[in-house]
């Protein structure tokens, strides 16, 4: 079953979005959950999937990554498992996600889930991402401060990066169904009243200089030839050791000039934000399809499924995914922009089924 997400986005874009926090009451007004414990215990048995326990006891702090074969050991207090992007790996877990597609999509980073006993949390902390935090199952008590770039923050453990305490401004019980949003710089503590589920739907972008990192390795991999400085009315200076402000200006110009070439730059984005944020299931074909076979199942009524959580986008007219150019007309890219699953009716184009291919054979789509 699928959890209805009723929320005024006018309001909440105006009012709250990036700008300050806000619990949002019955935001799922029939919560149901759509993993159990159990599940999310299994999914943190897998290397490929991240996931911690971190215990917080006798004042104590401690943070384990898995994978996790058994949790007897850790009692019934005190105690929380936090798993990544279960997104990728659970479709029911998934669909909490789609209510909140009207949102940039490129922004979105990944589904966390934490299981919680009684008196659980991993502390006062400061997140550098957006987040709708839903409560599942049981009951979490949230206390959020301010925003203040003068706190402290200090390591209550290598793998904790805590706040110094702070006043708060939101102090409340989440219930099934509830969400706290949370920009960027708000400091908050979760604690657990009750054995309990939270989902943290995750917003984050890049930082300018991990953009610009990144845009600088593409420059050097797909711009052959140097750029030289050139000032080609130069005039005798009196002052040769001087490096003067025209010269400068145009130094910069020419650095902005490779920013503003919209091939270049968009070219680059549309590789550099869909690369995974993390592991995929992602499973390339032992026998690869050749377009015939792929024909001749779709004739049968096969149906094409995309991996979850895969990233793609369409940037101007070029679609992207997993950090590479999809090889086809833009008619098509919404196609596959649009749709998780493509029927036996979108697949009779053989344009369409010759520029999916690749990408089939390589796990990016699979047939159920």
């Amino acid at each position: 079953m699928k959890n209805k997400l009723i929320i005024d986005w006018d309001d909440f874009l105006n009012n709250y979005w990036q700008k300050k926090p806000v619990v949002l009451r019955k935001a799922f007004a029939d919560f149901h959950d759509p993993i159990t414990p159990n599940e999310l215990a299994g999914l943190a048995l897998e290397s490929e999937i991240e996931s911690r326990i971190v215990t917080n006891k006798d004042g104590k702090w401690d943070a384990q990554y898995g994978p996790f074969e058994s949790y007897d050991h850790l009692g019934k207090t005190n105690w929380s498992l936090l798993v990544q992007a279960v997104d990728h790996w659970h479709e029911s877990a998934a669909t909490l996600i789609e209510p909140f597609r009207v949102l940039p999509h490129w922004q979105f980073e990944d589904l966390m889930i934490s299981y919680a006993t009684p008196q659980a949390g991993v502390g006062p902390h400061i997140d550098n991402y957006d987040v709708f935090i839903t409560q599942g199952m049981g009951k979490r008590r949230w206390i959020v401060g301010d925003r203040n770039p003068e706190y402290r923050q200090y390591s209550a453990h290598p793998a904790l990066l805590h706040v110094e305490e702070y006043s708060p401004i939101i102090d409340v019980e989440l219930n099934p169904g509830d969400i706290l949003y949370l920009p960027i710089g708000y400091p908050h503590n979760g604690i657990s009243l009750t054995e309990s589920l939270s989902y943290s739907i995750g917003f984050r972008t890049p930082t300018s200089q991990d953009m610009l990192s990144h845009f600088t390795d593409y420059v050097l991999d797909n711009v052959p030839n140097g750029i030289f400085y050139q000032d080609p009315n130069l005039q005798l200076s009196t002052t040769p050791y001087q490096i003067h402000d025209n010269e400068i200006e145009k130094l910069k110009t020419q650095l902005c000039q490779l920013i503003t070439d919209p091939n270049l730059f968009n070219d680059w984005f549309g590789k550099y934000i869909t690369q995974p944020m993390h592991e995929l299931n992602i499973i390339p074909l032992d026998s690869p399809y050749t377009l015939q076979e792929l024909q001749k199942d779709i004739a049968y009524g096969v149906q094409l499924y995309r991996v979850p959580s895969v990233r793609i986008f369409k940037l101007g007219k070029k679609g992207f995914i997993h950090g590479r150019v999809i090889p086809l007309e833009e008619s098509y890219i919404d196609l596959l922009c649009q749709k998780e699953v493509l029927t036996t009716d979108d697949l009779q184009d053989i344009t369409l089924l010759s520029g999916l291919l690749d990408l089939i054979n390589e796990g990016f789509w699979y047939v159920e």
